[in-house]
């Protein structure tokens, strides 16, 4: 929760010395200075993952309509893309995308899954099961954290709801950027960290130039 109580996170400050991310790719939203993301990862909790009694993916309501006949699905297609061309629906049409996890450009939209950084199932089982359907609509949509990536259906089915230390993006040269996103989003949700994704999150954060 933002420090003024209104229930919604707040973006995480932005600066020098930030990840870049991978060429050819937008920066993403709220993404902050590597400097900041170890400070964050310094002051989250650490915890074991709670129990999944109760999860379901529906709990985390997406993809939003988001205006114009779009949904976050189509919104984040757009911004993460090339020369995007929409049809009447909103629908991605033609474009190239950069799949940041892999290093793969893609020219149909069909070919791509909009990845959660922080998994919802990880995101239950470090805190997210006792927040309001509202908050966890939030959490699945979110378009101003660095929460939502346009990335290869294969690599984002390889990730699942695996955590850092269990999966990396095979392009190492994204490590940084993944690990200052992974931190930044479980900071402004103030989600918690298990000892292993913690230790991870160090080493890849290590990897910033």
């Amino acid at each position: 929760m933002s420090a003024e109580g209104d229930g919604k996170p707040s973006p995480p400050s932005q600066g020098k010395g930030g990840a870049q991310g991978a060429p050819g790719a937008p920066a993403l939203p709220g993404l902050s200075t590597t400097a900041v993301a170890r400070s964050q990862l310094s002051g989250l909790k650490v915890a074991g993952q709670k129990a999944m009694t109760g999860y379901s993916r529906e709990k985390f309501t997406h993809w939003a309509g988001q205006g114009d006949s779009c949904d976050t699905r189509e919104v984040v297609l757009e911004r993460a893309g090339k020369d995007v061309k929409r049809d009447a629906a909103c629908k991605a049409v033609s474009g190239t995308w950069v799949s940041v996890y892999d290093g793969i450009t893609v020219t149909d939209a069909g070919k791509l899954d909009i990845d959660h950084m922080v998994p919802l199932a990880n995101a239950w089982r470090s805190g997210a099961g006792s927040w309001t359907a509202e908050r966890r609509k939030e959490f699945a949509n979110d378009l101003t954290h660095p929460q939502l990536l346009a990335v290869s259906a294969a690599t984002n089915r390889s990730k699942g709801d695996q955590g850092p230390e269990d999966w990396q993006p095979p392009t190492k040269g994204y490590w940084c950027t993944y690990a200052t996103a992974w931190t930044n989003v479980k900071a402004s949700y103030q989600l918690t960290v298990t000892d292993g994704e913690k230790k991870k999150l160090t080493e890849m954060l290590e990897t910033c130039s």
